[in-house]
């Protein structure tokens, strides 16, 4: 990749020399990428600059300009590189293309609970291989399920918007249990203007897990070829 930097060749020579003197390891892609994610973990999207990345990886910031562009760039590979699909690779051919599905999607969710900077960059970048493999794979699930392909763009997107939208949800409802009760309290005090969703409990319900297999599951009746 140095090989498209604007005066790349003039400059190997001192960069060898400062690997050689520095304690920390040589930079490399693949270092910035998990430094870039980690700082990305720790302080969100805002918090990723050049210079903070430099920082910590114990360089100084033109040196990542050999190994990357800018940081929309480095974006680009640390959302790549958390939404890599570690499930099978090669397709079973199985009668469960539900559990495959529901794995699938379930792994995608925990991925960006894991990392929530990703859930608000997806929808803002290019799509990278990772995210593409996984939507590949999906595609040819419910396709060999019986998905038919005039129906196929919209299973998807039904599908994405699910994992986006319960993603952002549940990583951004920061809410205690006191603050969930005491809501609940309010709300049962209003019950005669909303009397459904005081019955239900809605505030109390903090079963993000299940709501979301369950939920999954009531798309997935919706998705699955009528017999």
């Amino acid at each position: 990749m140095a090989a498209k930097r604007s005066g790349a060749q003039g400059k190997r020579p001192q960069r060898a020399s400062v690997s050689l003197q520095s304690a920390e390891p040589p930079l490399s892609l693949e270092r910035i990428v998990a430094t870039a994610v980690d700082l990305l973990d720790a302080q969100g999207v805002d918090g990723l600059t050049m210079r903070r990345l430099a920082d910590r990886l114990g360089s100084g910031a033109m040196s990542l300009y050999w190994h990357v562009d800018n940081k929309e760039e480095v974006f680009d590979l640390a959302l790549d590189s958390v939404l890599a699909y570690r499930g099978p690779q090669q397709l079973v051919e199985t009668q469960d293309w539900r559990g495959e599905v529901v794995h699938m999607l379930e792994d995608w969710r925990a991925i960006m609970l894991r990392h929530p900077w990703s859930a608000s960059l997806l929808p803002r970048r290019a799509l990278g291989p990772s995210i593409l493999g996984r939507l590949e794979l999906l595609s040819k699930t419910l396709s060999r399920a019986g998905v038919a392909d005039a129906d196929l763009n919209v299973a998807l997107w039904s599908l994405w918007n699910y994992v986006m939208g319960a993603t952002i949800t549940r990583a951004s409802f920061d809410v205690s249990d006191d603050d969930r009760a005491a809501a609940q309290q309010r709300l049962t005090r209003l019950s005669e203007r909303y009397p459904t969703i005081e019955r239900s409990r809605l505030l109390l319900d903090s079963d993000w897990d299940g709501a979301f297999r369950k939920g999954l599951g009531f798309l997935l009746d919706g998705v699955a070829p009528k017999q």
